[in-house]
């Protein structure tokens, strides 16, 4: 695989670490000392100033889309014009227009697009796939979930907090995490209901989301993610019939990454409980780029490609706009 990279900030460099030797061809960034930065430590990678000559690069096949997320999709349309394979971070763009016109560009150009839920691939949610796929845990009920980070001085005058730059708030920026986690548990919403709203920071855009949403056999999620949460958190509970799965932690300052699986026994009572810790760190970012390499090779499309990406904004863009928000238009 021949790969371009557009945006060398954090999460790009997390991307360019996955790579394997020689694959990264030639990078991009608004600030090109970044990207200068990120290239010294892959020799032959090229830096060049327009993102443009990234995605029309004769030598690539691949383009990672690293960058705020009102750039996502515009780099992205570009890149699967030019007939390349697409990996781009969550949420895939700045409105849910703009996935569903990448959506349809990708499909007219065959080519592939993952989005960045990397979350399926941390340790313990793999786990727990494994458990509800075995049916240990009976027939699913509902599953709760919370998720948050704090911020910092001056984080209302951040990127994120600027909708022309960001499409939304608290509730699109990890909100979607959630949401995408839920529907791969539970399946696919039929009814949404919740509440965004800025209680804390002085920012257009929301800083908490509280959602309630149910598949066709009423199964439930009951969501929070919030960004005046103060200690990192995040945290899902999912009830089935005959027992419980329960992760805490993604490593970092969000605390060891647990796994905790409550059986319940005949004669109900204390349940029996294991456990499993992930101290090792996130290895998610590679076992996700692993999995797009498969679906090039087998000409398959994502499992988390832009389908999910759409059914997580229309989640988001509903109970925004019945929260009152006006920044979509």
């Amino acid at each position: 695989m021949k790969v371009g990279l557009v945006g060398c900030g954090l999460i790009g460099k997390k991307r360019a670490a996955v790579l394997q030797p020689s694959e990264l061809v030639v990078c991009s960034d608004l600030k090109k000392e970044a990207a200068q930065s990120l290239a010294a430590m892959y020799p032959g990678t090229q830096v060049v100033d327009d993102w443009a000559q990234v995605v029309t690069h004769p030598d690539i096949d691949t383009v990672i889309v690293s960058t705020a997320n009102n750039a996502l999709s515009e780099i992205a349309n570009a890149a699967v014009n030019a007939g390349k394979h697409v990996l781009l971070e969550k949420p895939a763009g700045a409105s849910m227009k703009e996935v569903e016109e990448l959506d349809a560009a990708a499909r007219k150009n065959k080519c592939l697009v993952r989005v960045g839920f990397n979350h399926r691939f941390h340790p313990a949610l793999l786990k727990a796939r494994e458990i509800l796929d075995s049916g240990e845990l009976g027939e699913l009920m509902f599953l709760r979930g919370r998720y948050g980070h704090g911020g910092r001085v001056g984080y209302d005058r951040e990127w994120r907090a600027d909708p022309k730059l960001s499409g939304g708030g608290e509730l699109l920026d990890q909100g979607v995490h959630l949401i995408d986690l839920s529907r791969w548990i539970l399946g696919d919403f039929v009814s949404i209901q919740g509440y965004a709203h800025t209680y804390f920071w002085d920012m257009p855009v929301d800083d908490n989301g509280f959602l309630l949403l149910r598949t066709k056999q009423e199964q439930t999620a009951f969501l929070h993610v919030s960004c005046s949460e103060w200690k990192n958190l995040f945290s899902m509970e999912i009830y089935g019939k005959t027992g419980k799965l329960q992760i805490d932690g993604l490593g970092g300052s969000y605390g060891i990454e647990r796994l905790t699986w409550y059986r319940m026994l005949p004669e109900m009572g204390p349940p029996d409980t294991s456990s499993w810790e992930y101290p090792r760190g996130d290895n998610s970012w590679r076992l996700e780029f692993d999995e797009f390499r498969e679906d090039i090779r087998l000409n398959r499309q994502p499992a988390a490609g832009l389908p999910d990406a759409l059914a997580a904004w229309r989640v988001v863009d509903q109970v925004v706009r019945d929260s009152g928000y006006d920044y979509y238009t």
